[in-house]
């Protein structure tokens, strides 16, 4: 792909159509990704049936590549089915057509492999922290002394060490979603879809987590992929951004952060690449807004 600076003081390129791409972004060419990828999510839709027995189409021909390792972000105006994109990833829903494929094997059922967490951190609150993050870690049926050194493993990664015997009533709401973060690397799964998981944080709390996220993605090399609204958000932590359309949700396009790391929310640079791609969003925004208003 050909990109031309843009003669202006914008910090913009144009590319060979002459769309405008932010610096520190860049369109993802669709022959870009040769090497096998972890998942191909590949013409993947979904249609389900309304209160009124209608068949409405949630998600229509989506085709995605995420590599190995990569940090992957999902923003989309309400209801353009991302949260619905990672049920299909971890096996929750069958998709209507297409297929989820994972190192090149299809997806069929939940796994291990694939762990979900949500902005609702579904801790045990009759357990206490080491049992939480245990829980899954038992269900592997994994004997007794390695679930506890694991278990230590990652509450130090988290920087928990010292609230193991604590119960989730005695936690912050950033040291839950830690717990909760823990719990679901103990397991040691490839992938890790994160379903808008600070969204109900404090701004402060918010980003300290986002320091921590980027930190433990560094350490152990899982594949993330983060479905937010925030599209500032995704540019602080992505490898790529990928935007969908609204209902049906398609893939309209995707961006490839290239900034220097640790990104910071106030960055300029982040702040630029977040408004151009918000730009690129607002049309899809603008017809979700128009169909709540007929409502």
């Amino acid at each position: 792909m050909t990109l031309t600076l843009n003669a202006t003081e914008d910090p913009t390129v144009l590319d060979e159509n002459g769309n405008r791409i932010p610096v520190g972004a860049a369109l993802v060419s669709p022959d870009a990704e040769s090497a096998t990828p972890k998942l191909w999510l590949q013409n993947l839709s979904l249609k389900y049936k309304t209160t009124g027995g209608e068949r409405m189409l949630a998600l229509d021909s989506i085709d995605l590549k995420v590599r190995a390792g990569e940090f992957l972000c999902i923003v989309g105006p309400s209801g353009c089915g991302k949260s619905t994109l990672l049920f299909l990833i971890a096996g929750l829903h069958e998709p209507t057509s297409g297929a989820v494929l994972m190192d090149g094997k299809k997806v069929i059922h939940t796994g291990t492999d694939r762990i979900m967490i949500f902005q609702e951190h579904g801790l045990f609150p009759w357990l206490t922290v080491e049992e939480n993050v245990e829980f899954g870690l038992k269900m592997k049926g994994v004997e007794k002394k390695l679930r506890r050194e694991r278990v230590r493993e990652y509450l130090n990664l988290v920087h928990l060490g010292k609230f193991q015997k604590s119960y989730i009533h005695q936690l912050s709401g950033g040291m839950k979603q830690r717990v909760a973060i823990a719990r679901a690397l103990a397991t040691e799964p490839d992938v890790l879809l994160m379903d808008e998981p600070f969204a109900a944080l404090d701004a402060q709390t918010r980003d300290l987590l986002h320091d921590e996220l980027e930190r433990i993605w560094a350490e152990t090399g899982r594949t993330i992929i983060f479905v937010t609204h925030n599209v500032r958000e995704a540019v602080r932590l992505g490898d790529r951004v990928a935007v969908l359309t609204f209902r049906p949700g398609r893939l309209k396009r995707e961006y490839l952060i290239d900034l220097p790391r640790p990104r910071h929310l106030e960055d300029t640079a982040v702040a630029g690449t977040a408004r151009d791609i918000l730009g690129d969003l607002r049309e899809e925004i603008n017809k979700s807004l128009a169909v709540e208003y007929q409502q």
